[in-house]
């Protein structure tokens, strides 16, 4: 831990007119007021702040950060207050302190949103300060290097929001070294039997050639002073991680990948880095799609360097990365390399672009959790650059299309695309850009955003804004269904509709307004029973009462059952339910009930085929939902599987499937070749979401060409 005096000095050393005083009474403060806590290590609690403070320093942050960071949690875990902060340490420091105690608060709520929350709240404090990320970065950072004395649970969620948002964001802002070790730490923890492979094969490849860094180095370094370039040369290794996540998106062996190796050449100017990569190219065999100029066109973080590829000295591949001695520095500190606070300046400019866009898929998201993931969409780091009519560069995901290039230039240019021309030729919306395209995008005034683009677009700027028209869209349209459903219920059951009976039970349903409850039925949210019962609370007699009697339907003793009754609600109770086979409905699907003569209600899918059997019947159809117990049982799903014909294929399937918590119940080989076989999976689990979860698990399994809901 950091002493007093020690991290005076290290603010003083980059910054000799930082106001001492206030960070030894910063200092101060913390001990005195953390006292006798103690973290989950055992080590007192004010070493935290401060081990924070020292963090910040490395990236020469300002006098207000480095105080900041060591007062952060006082407000949220001792009795300090704002108020007191702002008295003593001033309005700048209290600002910072107070985005980072909302963002604490927010990470101590429970639930399924909170991740999701919390990556609101974080957005909207480094939109206004974009300090706040930087010790919030710090914060993190230093809680991952104490993860191990977390409980087991605890580590692994911390680890994976970390993977999720914390080590992108410092990607995003340019700080590589915070984000390799956030990554690494997180790596080791969720995927340890990975991480251990890669580090040992990391470490047999160091024994065979401890010698070949120098060599290699030493003859780059006389290929550069042959041609008159004065340069400094390092070599390094990259990270386990980031191999790991190079071999996942290229589908790559270990072997295949050139760049384990990379070594860096800092020359003076621009002009010597394209020296020097003319004169790499000329001697040593360059693998081909391997170069990339960052410096013409840097990455959004402010990135910059000339990445290639080659068959280096030794006929080792490598990759050479080279760059000026200013591009590095910013490289490795990113935004903190060149501080905006040393000219009062606040976060603007095109390296901040990128929260601006977050913050407007924000004000476009349904939810916190459709905000989340629409944001890691937009945090991508492969990009293809492509050109407007006029030479403006756009930078998008790989994979993107001209419906995402239309929403990168503006929101309205995206919601009316029509057509794209692409290097002057008209091509599908659907087509994916390349490196260099020119693009021109076609507009009307009469269109609209389509439900259809949301299948091919990839960045989350696209999907919110196609996401909200279609939310909104859809809205009308449940509410004229929904209106359509109550006026037809009410006057078969001979019962008074109007909008003043609805006005006062508002509260009933969560409504604000009248269409909100339109909205709720005409979505089934609510069904129309719920609304006619709470309407009309003497109401006794319903269309379904009057079915059972007319078709003699078997309903036990009153109670019997309850377990079924709990499970679906619009039902009477003890009333014989069977889940169809056709279609294997699951807690989280849209159902529908159908009354079967001496057999009771089987519960459908609200899309299954076999329903147009009933259009005829229209008496036999009940409006129903899952009940408040559903998820408590295990239920049937079924799944369609093309896999491949090799030794150990449907291991992996069960072992992925043990993995999901989920259980096989039944399967059958429906089609066979030598290369690969169909098959058909009856698994057992709770709901739709835990179905889906498993659905992507088996997709990332290379052996498996297709997977797939069957019905």
């Amino acid at each position: 831990m950091l002493r007093q005096y020690e991290l005076v000095d290290l603010v003083k050393s980059y910054d000799p007119y930082a106001d001492e005083e206030a960070l030894n009474r910063a200092y101060v403060f913390a001990l005195k007021k953390h006292g006798s806590q103690l973290r989950t290590s055992g080590d007192p609690y004010y070493s935290h702040p401060i081990e924070v403070a020292g963090i910040l320093t490395k990236y020469k942050l300002d006098c207000a950060s480095i105080v900041a960071a060591l007062l952060h949690d006082t407000v949220e875990d001792t009795d300090t207050t704002l108020e007191e902060i702002k008295n003593v340490f001033g309005e700048q420091v209290a600002q910072l302190v107070d985005g980072l105690t909302k963002l604490a608060m927010i990470e101590q709520k429970s639930g399924s949103s909170k991740q999701a929350e919390n990556f609101r709240k974080l957005l909207l404090a480094m939109s206004e300060d974009i300090r706040v990320l930087l010790i919030k970065l710090a914060d993190r950072l230093h809680n991952m290097r104490t993860l191990g004395f977390c409980p087991p649970d605890k580590r692994a969620r911390i680890a994976r929001e970390t993977l999720d948002i914390y080590a992108p964001l410092a990607e995003r802002i340019g700080m590589e070294e915070v984000k390799d070790e956030m990554n690494e730490i997180a790596f080791a923890e969720l995927y340890k039997d990975a991480h251990d492979s890669i580090v040992a094969r990391l470490n047999f490849l160091r024994e065979q050639g401890s010698n070949i860094v120098p060599k290699i180095i030493k003859q780059l370094e006389k290929d550069m002073d042959d041609n008159g370039i004065k340069c400094t040369i390092t070599g390094r290794e990259k990270t386990p991680y980031s191999i790991w996540r190079k071999m996942q998106l290229k589908n790559a062996s270990f072997e295949q990948l050139c760049d384990i190796m990379a070594f860096r050449i800092c020359v003076d100017t621009v002009a010597e880095c394209y020296q020097a990569l003319g004169i790499i190219h000329s001697k040593y065999h360059m693998v081909p799609r391997r170069f990339k100029d960052y410096i013409s066109t840097p990455k959004p973080n402010g990135y910059q360097s000339l990445h290639t590829g080659v068959i280096g000295p030794l006929d080792v591949r490598i990759e050479v990365q080279i760059r000026t001695y200013e591009m590095h520095e910013v490289n490795e500190k990113g935004v903190a390399a060149h501080w905006a606070y040393k000219q009062g300046q606040r976060t603007e400019g095109k390296n901040f672009r990128w929260i601006r866009e977050l913050l407007e898929i924000l004000d476009q998201a349904q939810n916190p959790d459709e905000f989340l993931e629409n944001t890691k969409l937009e945090m991508y780091n492969d990009q293809v650059f492509c050109f407007t009519p006029k030479g403006d560069l756009i930078g998008l995901p790989v994979g993107s299309t001209p419906v995402d290039f239309a929403y990168a230039i503006h929101s309205n240019v995206g919601d009316t695309c029509v057509g794209a021309k692409i290097n002057g030729e008209i091509k599908p919306l659907r087509t994916i850009l390349q490196n260099g395209d020119q693009v021109e995008v076609l507009t009307s005034k009469n269109q609209h955003p389509s439900l259809e683009w949301d299948r091919f677009v990839v960045t989350g700027k696209a999907k919110a804004a196609i996401r909200r028209y279609v939310r909104i869209n859809k809205r009308e349209q449940f509410i004229a269904l929904g209106k359509e459903i109550l006026e037809k219920l009410f006057k078969s059951e001979d019962q008074e509709f109007s909008e003043k009976l609805l006005v006062n039970v508002l509260s009933d349903f969560e409504a604000e307004t009248i269409d909100d409850i339109y909205a709720k039925v005409g979505e089934g949210l609510v069904t129309g029973w719920d609304v006619l019962r709470v309407v009309h609370p003497g109401y006794r007699q319903s269309k379904l009462e009057k079915v059972v009697k007319a078709i003699k339907l078997p309903v036990f003793k009153k109670n019997a059952d309850k377990k079924d009754s709990l499970k679906i609600r619009g039902l009477i109770d003890g009333m014989a339910v069977h889940f169809a086979g056709c279609c294997h409905p699951l807690p989280g699907d849209r159902i529908v009930g159908i009354v079967t003569t001496g057999k009771g209600v089987t519960i459908h899918t609200v899309d299954c085929a076999s329903l147009h059997n009933y259009e005829q019947e229209p008496e036999r159809w009940l409006d129903v939902d899952w009940g408040p117990d559903a998820e408590n049982e295990k239920h049937i799903a079924r799944l369609k599987l093309m896999l491949s014909n090799e030794p150990g294929a449907l291991a992996n399937v069960a072992n992925i499937i043990a993995k999901a918590e989920a259980n096989i119940m039944n399967l059958n080989i429906t089609y066979r070749t030598l290369s690969y076989f169909e098959i058909l999976l009856d698994i057992e689990v709770k709901n739709v979401e835990q179905l889906n979860a498993l659905i992507l698990a088996l997709r990332a399994e290379k052996l498996i060409s297709h997977v797939a809901r069957a019905t």
